[in-house]
């Protein structure tokens, strides 16, 4: 079942976003008002060392009032490329330069809402050149296991389902099997 959009209009934009408001055809020919958000792209990245530690973020939401791990992400520049973008948002929220990046997963996070793409790399190495620009974004930055990964998952330890789709995948790369019980 297809559903067809006629028409959409902005009725609020800024830099970040922009709010749209869509005349939707249905199969059985009935209309629908649907808004929509619309978004820039997001890079995320991490980097797993070589013991399978994680570098994480934790950090407050306070839209939900929630604290949770996260990755480093932010929107991607206009111009920008993603993996560059990946890069900085790593640097500017850990302090951590990573080495070469590889595209781990592309996903959208709320695609009946919001036409927003996150876009999540990882590097197997990294530098560190020193405290984070951006320390206000996050609490503490840890090397956390990712043996620990899928418990923390389960525990809601992280909330953000982009986040815990990211750290699964890479517990399943690193460990796949060996981590089973």
């Amino acid at each position: 079942m297809q559903w067809t959009k006629l028409n959409e209009q902005t009725v609020y934009a800024n830099r970040w976003f922009s709010v749209n408001l869509a005349d939707v055809a249905l199969p059985d020919g009935r209309h629908l008002d649907h808004f929509l958000i619309r978004l820039r792209p997001v890079a995320v990245a991490t980097v797993v060392n070589d013991a399978n530690e994680v570098l994480l973020l934790w950090r407050h939401r306070f839209i939900t009032d929630s604290w949770g791990w996260e990755l480093a992400a932010g929107v991607v520049e206009d111009g920008e490329d993603i993996a560059v973008a990946a890069a900085r948002e790593l640097e500017e929220e850990t302090g951590w330069r990573p080495g070469p990046l590889r595209h781990l997963m592309s996903v959208e996070p709320s695609n009946g809402l919001t036409d927003a793409r996150h876009h999540i790399f990882w590097a197997d190495e990294g530098a560190y050149i020193g405290h984070p620009v951006d320390d206000f974004e996050s609490d503490r930055r840890e090397w956390v296991p990712l043996k620990l990964v899928p418990d923390m998952v389960a525990r809601g330890e992280v909330p953000a389902a982009n986040m815990a789709a990211a750290l699964l995948l890479l517990h399943h790369l690193r460990l796949g099997q060996d981590a089973l019980p």
